[in-house]
This record gives C-alpha cells, structure tokens and sequence, in this order.
C-alpha cells in the first residue's frame, strides 16, 4: 500500500498526488512511469513520474479524470492509499547536451515533460518550453516548468492566457529566430502528430512521449503496439518515448479509438 500525503487540485478534472515510494523515488529516472492500481481487482493505469523526492521517498503523479478507474484514484485524499505502484517502468529519457532545447507539453503532458525539462537544463541546455492547452484553466505545472527554463511561452486555443493558437504556432515562432537543435513533445496524439509534422520541415530531431492503451507495462498484452519506422515496437518497454519522425501515428490514433463507445 503507498500512502497518499499530499494532493493539488489543478481543475475539476486534474490533481496532483504526492504518494509514498522510497524505492521507485531512488530509481526513477526522467521518462519513467508506474502503473497503479486502487482497490483490490482494480484496473491497472500507467502514469509517468512528475516528481520525485529522494529524501522524502515520495513520489508526484497527475491524474486526468476521464473514466471510472481514474475518478476512483483521483478521488483519494491524503491518508489514503493506492492499492499497488509499480515501477519504475519503460526506458528513460536520454539526457545530454544539445544546445537549445524546445520543451512542448500539451494539456497534462506538461506533467511527464516537467523532469525532462529540470534535467535538459542540468545538462546544460537552453530550455524553451511551451504550454498549451483549450484554456487558462488547464494550463498547469507552469510554475514548477518556468524554475527550470530560460523561458516559458504559454498557448491556449481561446486566447485566455498567453498568446491565442496551438503549440505549434509557438514553436514556429521560436524556430524563426532561433536555432533549435530538438524538439520534445508530450500530450494528446494529435498534438504530437502535428509538431513532429513541423519539426520535419526544418529536419530538427524530436522525441516523443507516446501514451498508447497499456495493460500489463511489461510487454506481455501487446496492447500498447505502434509502429515506429515500419517496425511493431511496445510502448511500455521500447519507450515510451521514440523518434517522433518515425512513428506512425495515424494508426496509434485510430488503435487509441478502439474502445470508444460506437455512435448509434
């Protein structure tokens, strides 16, 4: 059992749990996940590691409300606890220097792009990070991303914060007066798409942060399959991040709509 001992309400829909786990906080690297599980016959879920505080052996994960086993664990308050966390999972990020980095979080994708961000720039780099999301309201980490980025440049579709327009019109405008030597990029599918689309046109390497249907974490399901340069390669234990310029999204797109409710 991992003890909840801290919780941030971001929205109606995203909150932050700060959960006991000395050994996953020692281990975990940036790029890392855990898949949890609340209450006994639960539905396992994978989340990636925000945060982690060694001395305090905790552990930082953001949960989006968005079905019954997710409202189920964000629903937990301090002094509950989480069934099962198991990890650290997946293969970390490579770190090193590369010169100036632009840092793309969509939505909560700001929350596994946050440790890559702190070690991007411990490596070194510039780190120009862009936040996007549908509103003000669900922009999110900004504070805890701004500490470790030479600068911060917020999107949102509707203009109620920073400048109004998608992640990519941020990153086309950092493109154009700077050089950028890569790209990375975490949230919704289409988000992803559509930045390794624009990066492509100036040949700028990107990673990506897939976040494909997962069951099991260890490569035995096969749920979490895409095709990444023509090749089947599983998500939980070949990534979770990859050559953006290589996988197919597409088909992790139309694989993420498999258990959608069909339109009657």
């Amino acid at each position: 059992m991992n003890k909840v001992i801290a919780k941030e309400r971001f929205s109606d829909k995203v909150v932050s749990l700060t959960v006991e786990a000395p050994l996953i906080a020692r281990s975990r690297r940036p790029g890392h996940f855990v898949i949890v599980r609340s209450g006994e016959g639960g539905e396992r879920i994978p989340l990636t590691i925000a945060e982690a505080d060694v001395e305090k052996g905790t552990i930082r994960l953001v949960i989006q409300d968005v079905g019954l086993s997710t409202h189920k664990i964000s629903s937990l308050e301090v002094g509950d606890s989480l069934t099962d966390v198991v990890g650290p999972l997946g293969k970390a990020t490579d770190i090193a220097y590369r010169g100036t980095v632009v840092c793309c979080g969509g939505g909560v994708g700001v929350a596994p792009l946050l440790p890559i961000v702190k070690a991007m720039k411990e490596a070194g780099n510039r780190v120009v990070s862009i936040l996007a999301a549908r509103n003000k309201d669900l922009i999110i980490l900004e504070k805890e991303v701004a500490a470790w980025s030479d600068e911060v440049i917020i999107m949102t579709d509707d203009g109620s914060a920073g400048i109004k327009g998608l992640v990519t019109a941020g990153l086309e405008m950092v493109i154009a007066r700077e050089k950028v030597n890569e790209v990375v990029a975490i949230g919704p599918a289409v988000m992803m798409k559509f930045v390794a689309l624009t990066t492509a046109r100036y040949d700028i390497p990107t990673v990506v942060s897939l976040n494909t249907i997962m069951v099991d974490g260890t490569g035995m399901c096969g749920a979490c399959r895409v095709t990444v340069d023509g090749k089947t390669k599983f998500v939980c234990i070949d990534g979770p991040e990859f050559d953006a310029h290589k996988v197919d999204f597409d088909e992790m797109i139309m694989r993420l709509k498999s258990y959608n409710k069909p339109v009657k």
